[in-house]
């Protein structure tokens, strides 16, 4: 049995690489529906597998539910599960991410008007930074309650110091030069701010919000594990775990993994529209 669950998943897998290698490498590589098409198949790939090594060696669903109970969890579940992403993700996780990047972009504006504060606020947001998760969302909890404010106080703490930093860094990345000729048209501070800094900045600033998109996302389930109401993604993960319901877990991990791609994959269409003009996205 454990030679024919092997021999069928290299089967698998086989088929999966040949029919990609073929789609990558042919003359319709260079099309649209092709370039997602090849992650698609590798990603059935991947769970084609999965199904068929559990369901061989008869794995107890306990340790790895196959997919196939996953995705019946999913469809028998959404409205409960739709509720966990309300108050996980759009209440707990978005809120914090907005406050934490407004925040941190109005510290990096006093900041690059003063060296003082640069040299100030710079390590108080590495220190920030370096605080452990499990040790900041208990005061939160304590401090806002167990609803989702706490949460996204959460969030905002730990999305602050990636987007500060990268803005800092964005705002110092023009020339001398280019300066020099915004004052000699007599531009002032704000004027050049946003004329020529803040354009030139925005590489840096997307790559800030970028990294917190996920950040956001695992602080709020993380912080849900130290007090939540009866509703909530972490408050579920850690109920299924101790009802030996691994399939719920999974189901809610599928649906974290699909908002953080579809969170990330925002940003990058937004950036690739503001930044038209950067080399990074010229085709």
């Amino acid at each position: 049995m454990i030679w024919l669950a092997i021999i069928g998943a290299l089967l698998i897998w086989a088929v999966g690489w040949f029919i990609n290698a073929q789609l990558a490498n042919s003359a319709l590589s260079a099309r649209r529906w092709v370039q997602v098409l090849v992650p698609v198949l590798f990603g059935v790939t991947i769970l084609l597998m999965w199904e068929w090594l559990v369901r061989m060696l008869e794995v107890n669903a306990v340790i790895l539910p196959p997919p196939s109970a996953i995705a019946v969890r999913l469809a028998n579940e959404f409205p409960r599960l739709w509720v966990d992403f309300e108050q996980t993700i759009i209440k707990g996780a978005m809120t914090g991410y907005v406050i934490g990047a407004c925040a941190a972009f109005a510290v990096a504006i006093l900041a690059d008007r003063s060296p003082f504060l640069t040299r100030g606020i710079l390590p108080v947001g590495g220190f920030m930074a370096a605080l452990p998760i499990v040790g900041t969302a208990p005061i939160f909890v304590k401090w806002l309650g167990s609803d989702w404010q706490s949460k996204a106080a959460v969030v905002g703490v730990m999305v602050f110091f990636p987007i500060l930093v990268n803005t800092v860094a964005g705002l110092r990345d023009t020339t001398s030069m280019q300066r020099d000729l915004m004052r000699t048209y007599g531009a002032g501070y704000w004027v050049s701010l946003f004329k020529l800094r803040l354009p030139a900045a925005m590489p840096f600033i997307f790559n800030g919000l970028k990294v917190a998109t996920t950040l956001a996302l695992i602080g709020a389930i993380v912080a849900e594990f130290f007090g939540s109401p009866t509703v909530g993604m972490g408050f579920r993960i850690s109920t299924s775990v101790g009802q030996l319901a691994l399939d719920m877990v999974w189901a809610e991990i599928v649906i974290a993994a699909i908002a953080g791609s579809t969170f990330y994959g925002l940003m990058a269409w937004i950036e690739a529209r503001v930044t038209f003009w950067h080399p990074s996205q010229r085709k």
